[in-house]
This record gives C-alpha cells, sequence and structure tokens, in this order.
C-alpha cells in the first residue's frame, strides 16, 4: 500500500462503530472516540486484484488505558536461524526489565504491591493474568460469533482489550471455520482457531519475556490455565444464553456442543437463533410449538442461499490440473497450494451437488427434524431447572431476563455496515449515525432503546431500528439475516 501510513473511510467507519458495539456488548476494547474524514485522497486496490480506486483519507481517534501488545516485547528477538531477521532492541535486557516495570506498576498495581520484592515471582504473576485475561476474552468473541481476522501477536493488548478492528466480521450463517477476512487464504485466523491461535501468541509473549521470567515457569502457567479458564468461561456464558441459572450440570456442555451442531447442519443464523431460545418454554402446547419451530426455521439458509455459498470458486480445470499435480509432484504442490483448500473445494462441489436434488420442503423438513431433536433435549435440561425451584413463574422470568441481557438482537453485519459505508461515500453520515444509536443497545427493546428509535425519529431516520421485516438493498432491516447479496461482501 505505499506504506502511506494513511486510513480510509470504509474501514475506519467500520472500526468506529465496531468498537463501540463490543463496548456496549459487555466485551473489553479499546474505544473510539471521533471518526474524522477528509477530501484528501488516497490510492487503494481493496481487494489486491489490480482494480485500485481513490478513497478518503480519515483518521478515527481510539482510546485505551495503553496501546502496549504482546508484539511490543518482540523487539528484543533474537536473529531468526533461517531469515536472519532480529528485532531492533535485540541484547537490550534494560530495555525489557523497564517495559516490565512500567507495564505491571501501571496496569496491574495490585500485583506489584503482592510481589515487590521478588521479581520472578512478579512476572509469572502478570503472565497468569495476561493468560486469564486473554482466555475469558476470547470466550467472549465465540459466544457472540465475533471473528477478528488478523489475531497476531501485534493485535493482541497486553492488557487483554479486543484491539486493532482491521477485517473482522460477526458470523451470520454458523460455521465453525467460517474465516472473516479475504485474504486469509489458509483460514489461520478461523472463527474455531481463534482460541488456539491465542494461546500460540501467549507462548510467543512468554519467550519474549526470557530471562526476566524463565520459560519453564510461564510454559506451565500457560498449559495449567488458559484452556481451563477458557472452557469454564466459555461455559459460563454459554448458560446464561441458554438460561441455565440455577444449575450447573456436565451435560450442559454436551448440550451447548450439540446445539452448535444443529445450528451448523442446519445453516442457522448463530445471532437470531440464540436470541429466539428465551421465547421457549418447557410446557409450551403443541401448535405453539409448531409456531416456534416455524420461526426457528426461518432463520435457517433457504435452498437458493445454500447454493451461494456452496457455489464453487474454481475452474473445474484448474482444480483438475491440481489435483493431478498434488499426485504428480507433492512437493511443488505444497508451495503453489494447500491441500486445504482443495478439500473444502471438493466439500463445496459435493454440497453444491446435493442441493441441486433437494426442493424448499426437502430442506424444511430436514431442518425441523434436527430442531425438534435437539430442543427435546433442551427441553429436558429446563425440566431440571424446574424441578430444583420453588416459584417455576419467578424462575422462568429470571431465566429470559437473563437470556435477553446476553443475546444480542443487533450485532454489526457485514451488511449493516455496507449500507452506512456507501451512504457515507456520498456524503450522508445519517446512516453511520443511525447504527452506532443502535449498537449502543444490542439487546432486547428496554426503556433506553424506545429512547433511542424516538430520538432516530425525529432526526429524520431512513430506518425504523427495530422493523424487521424489509429486505430492501436500501432499507435493509438490522435484525433480519443477511440478504443474499451480502454474500458477496469481501472484507480484506
Amino acid at each position: 500500500r505505499q506504506a502511506d501510513g494513511r486510513k480510509v473511510l470504509r474501514s475506519s467507519i467500520r472500526e468506529f462503530l465496531c468498537s463501540e458495539a463490543m463496548f456496549h456488548l459487555g466485551i473489553p476494547t479499546t474505544r473510539a472516540g471521533t471518526c474524522v474524514t477528509s477530501d484528501s485522497k488516497v490510492v487503494r486496490d481493496i481487494f489486491y486484484d489490480g482494480n485500485p480506486k481513490n478513497e478518503r483519507c480519515t483518521v478515527v481517534l481510539r482510546i485505551a488505558s495503553t496501546f502496549i501488545r504482546f508484539g511490543s516485547f518482540e523487539i528484543f528477538k533474537p536473529p531468526d536461524e533461517y531469515t536472519g531477521r532480529k528485532g531492533p532492541s535485540v541484547n537490550r535486557n534494560d530495555i525489557r526489565i523497564q517495559m516490565l516495570d512500567y507495564v505491571i506498576s501501571t496496569f496491574y498495581p495490585e500485583i506489584q504491591e503482592a510481589y515487590s520484592d521478588n521479581t520472578v515471582q512478579r512476572n509469572a504473576a502478570f503472565f497468569k493474568e495476561i493468560t486469564k485475561r486473554t482466555a475469558r476474552l476470547v470466550a467472549e468473541w465465540q459466544c457472540v460469533g465475533f471473528c477478528h481476522g488478523v489475531l497476531n501477536t501485534d493485535n493482541m493488548s497486553i492488557v487483554g482489550l479486543t484491539i486493532d478492528y482491521g477485517p473482522f466480521g460477526f458470523m451470520d450463517r454458523y460455521d465453525p471455520e467460517h474465516v472473516c477476512n479475504g485474504s486469509d487464504n489458509t483460514g489461520r485466523y478461523a472463527y474455531n482457531k481463534q482460541p488456539e491461535i491465542c494461546k500460540w501468541n501467549l507462548g510467543k509473549l512468554a519467550e519474549a519475556l526470557v530471562p526476566e521470567l524463565p520459560l519453564e515457569i510461564s510454559q506451565l502457567i500457560l498449559e495449567e490455565e488458559y484452556d481451563a479458564e477458557f472452557e469454564k468461561h466459555y461455559l459460563q456464558k454459554m448458560r446464561k444464553k441458554l438460561g441455565l441459572i440455577q444449575l450447573e450440570l456436565e451435560e450442559d456442555s454436551k448440550l451447548v456442543s450439540e446445539l452448535l451442531e444443529t445450528m451448523h447442519l442446519t445453516a442457522g443464523d448463530f445471532t437470531n437463533i440464540f436470541y429466539l431460545l428465551s421465547s421457549f418454554s418447557v410446557d409450551i402446547d403443541p401448535s405453539k410449538f409448531e409456531d416456534f419451530l416455524e420461526e426457528l426455521t426461518s432463520q435457517c439458509a433457504s435452498v437458493e442461499e445454500l447454493k451461494v455459498v456452496f457455489k464453487p470458486q474454481m475452474d473445474p480445470r484448474q482444480l483438475s490440473m491440481m489435483l493431478m499435480l498434488a499426485q504428480s509432484n507433492p512437493q511443488l504442490f505444497a508451495l503453489i497450494g494447500t491441500k486445504a483448500n482443495i478439500n473444502k473445494e471438493l466439500e463445496r462441489i459435493e454440497q453444491f451437488s446435493k442441493l441441486q436434488q433437494l426442493t424448499a420442503d426437502d430442506v424444511l423438513s430436514r431442518n425441523k427434524r434436527h430442531w425438534k431433536e435437539w430442543l427435546e433435549k433442551y427441553r429436558v435440561r429446563l425440566q431440571k431447572e424446574i424441578e430444583s425451584v420453588g416459584n417455576a413463574d419467578a424462575w422462568n422470568t429470571e431465566r429470559v431476563k437473563v437470556m435477553n441481557s446476553n443475546n444480542p438482537k443487533y450485532i454489526l453485519r457485514n451488511y449493516i455496515a455496507q449500507n452506512a459505508i456507501e451512504a457515507a461515500e456520498n456524503g450522508d453520515f445519517s446512516e453511520v449515525r443511525n447504527v452506532l444509536k443502535l449498537l449502543e443497545h444490542p439487546f432486547q427493546e428496554t426503556e433506553g432503546f424506545q429512547e433511542v428509535e424516538e430520538d432516530a425519529e425525529e432526526e429524520g431516520a431512513t430506518a425504523a431500528a427495530a422493523d424487521c421485516s424489509q429486505e430492501t438493498r436500501s432499507k435493509q432491516s438490522y435484525c433480519s439475516k443477511p440478504p443474499l447479496w451480502a454474500s458477496e461482501l469481501c472484507v480484506t
């Protein structure tokens, strides 16, 4: 990008809106103070496809207690045995000591105070705390379907915040292998890999703290603390999302995994299905159950949507050549293509072929069957909650309240951001303001949310925040599944 250091309006709006959205979802994050644009232009090749265009230069004011990252400590890296590259401050342990003293005394004062007479113990306590904070942070991401996009060590905050909103994306249709970054060809930062990649980054931070924290100490902390903290926080959050507020049972983890598997099989919308579950009750009568099932399956992808999802992406001749090359010259194949990409393409072709034989009724029938099976398990689990309480009505009121404060109705979907960006690029920032107000109240409508709607109407807002029936390109509803055109959106 010619290293001009300039940000553009498109990515600035996305960062501004998403950092505020994350804050109001209760997820640790940097904040956005202002977004200022100008008439100055800069050339950007958005999709790296040889089609550059002029975009307006823009500045986002970011706010955080610190912008020190894991990568900040890698300035001390010794020369790489293969490339010879090294950090600019290699062999400067005096600077590493100063950085650790500053970070711990400023942002972890309770640790500094508790271990003021033992530096190694202090550094170990600091590493343990950032390990646990990072594990909890990623668990929060997973529970709202947030994908960061580029989780290298320089995008990991030393105080456990979500930092650097680049090619992020909230998952729509649940896919554990979802990749939000169009330039992540290998799926390194896929949704289901986020917990592991963040653990890997902590390992790199541990290496960068040597000799001030011996590796045998930090590695033991990482192995003992990270997975346990992630799983504990993730399950706690998922119990709240499912309204399991009374009991903590071992079977809950399986119930969650079976829910996600059902979502995956039915191509269900991650956000909307969780949101709908609060209206399910143990003693729902058969007719209302059918209505609920209808509503639930309406949040699953249609045949048309699935055909777009699984449409083959490679030219058949290209795929054939790649498969021949994989057999005849595996070493050359490894250099120019990845086995994972080829397997994914073969899977797409197989799925696309199957879809040609299916009707809308076939898909609906299959989806209803899958959801009936899971809902029966959910009903049995909720029944155990009821049996453990004295007042079932009070329990249900509290259950719905907890679910509605943990399952957002509104997230920053790509199509919502795109509509706001297109309007702003044409000089109309009203949609950015509307979306910002909406994201400040992501959960079920509250008194405060109604006030926001009234304010929006007073300002002549172009779309009512709670109207979920519109399906047009210009006035797409804020809480619906994404429209078909959104599947073409690519963020790099």
